[in-house]
């Protein structure tokens, strides 16, 4: 890339953003603005530093090879004085479960999530589809081609993560544990 950005790039860059309300992939970017992917990369890595400043209201963010425009939290507030309140949804320990076995599994199927939690996940696998968490990614190729879920980009975006890969992993110590607590589950 030239050692110089031009302004015209960046605006560019910013109205894509702004008018998508979305997650635009990297690339879709790049060829909107006839650019490689570093040199977007380079380009985006600028407009976010531009916005990290303490005075804006709104930062870029990252989801693997998207990026989309975004509120700062501390500006929520004043946002929701004027529009209508989000319903979040409510994450219950068993909806939280299958969740986290899509997360580390995915994709899954509906009949491996109630394989690993030993109870029917009709309920808990349909409100993570309502609430946009997981999604429908195809079918396996087995007997009555049973559906495959997997995590969206909304799980991603609610629970802070950039990608799967950086999903926290559990400490040998924590699988022990596990492994126990299963065994006396087995027993009762």
């Amino acid at each position: 890339m030239s050692d110089e950005i031009r302004q015209e790039d960046l605006a560019a860059a910013e109205a894509i953003l702004f008018a998508m309300g979305k997650s635009v992939e990297m690339s879709k970017i790049a060829y909107a603005l006839d650019k490689d992917m570093e040199d977007t990369k380079t380009l985006l890595s600028k407009l976010s530093a531009s916005y990290k400043e303490k005075s804006r209201g709104i930062y870029i963010n990252v989801f693997e090879d998207r990026v989309q425009l975004c509120t700062k939290k501390e500006y929520y507030p004043q946002l929701i004085r004027i529009a209508a309140q989000p319903k979040k949804p409510v994450l219950t320990q068993t909806v939280l479960e299958t969740l986290s076995i899509v997360a580390y599994k995915q994709p899954v199927t509906k009949g491996d999530i109630e394989r690993i939690r030993g109870v029917k996940s009709d309920f808990a696998v349909n409100k993570l589809v309502e609430y946009g968490l997981i999604q429908e990614v195809g079918r396996l190729d087995a007997p009555g081609r049973p559906v495959l879920f997997a995590t969206t980009e909304e799980f991603l975006r609610r629970f802070g993560v950039s990608s799967l890969e950086t999903l926290p992993s559990a400490s040998p110590e924590q699988l022990e544990e596990f492994e126990q607590e299963a065994r006396q589950e087995i027993t009762v």
